[in-house]
């Protein structure tokens, strides 16, 4: 697969993903003092449920492309203190990491019936923070060079 297209599927993903989270952590929070706690709730799990369906597609093509992506950079990865790219790359997959850890883990508790509102919403402010680096990392990766 084309490098372009690659870095097109990921960039849309990414978009899909990091705004996903930016509405969750962002927009749901600042409505949440305004609206009843039930009426919060019924919003929590609709858009949950239709996270639950979307989000799993939505990372496939995210890590895919970025795997696709990573390989085309192997000689950077194999000597990552060779060059701030190999550096910044490097510290972006492993907050990826992070980040698709985080997913699973909120996967296995929704399952078992143990993502209470709480634990939803540190790994959300969590996984934002980790977006952000991340993002900053991928522009920084083309302009930062020692």
């Amino acid at each position: 697969m084309s490098y372009g297209l690659l870095i097109t599927l990921h960039l849309l993903a990414a978009v899909a993903f990091a705004g996903t989270v930016f509405f969750e952590v962002v927009m749901l929070e600042g409505i949440r003092k305004h609206l009843p706690r039930e009426i919060m709730r019924e919003v929590e799990r609709a858009i949950g449920n239709r996270a639950v369906r979307i989000m799993p597609w939505v990372l496939l093509v995210l890590y895919s492309a970025g795997i696709g992506m990573a390989w085309q950079h192997q000689a950077a990865l194999a000597q990552p203190l060779a060059s701030s790219f190999g550096l910044l790359l490097g510290i972006k997959i492993i907050l990826a990491i992070s980040v698709f850890g985080h997913f699973v883990t909120a996967m296995l508790w929704r399952k078992r019936g143990l993502l209470n509102r709480q634990r939803s919403q540190r790994l959300h402010l969590s996984i934002f923070c980790h977006v952000l680096a991340i993002i900053i990392l991928a522009k920084a990766m083309f302009y930062l060079h020692w």
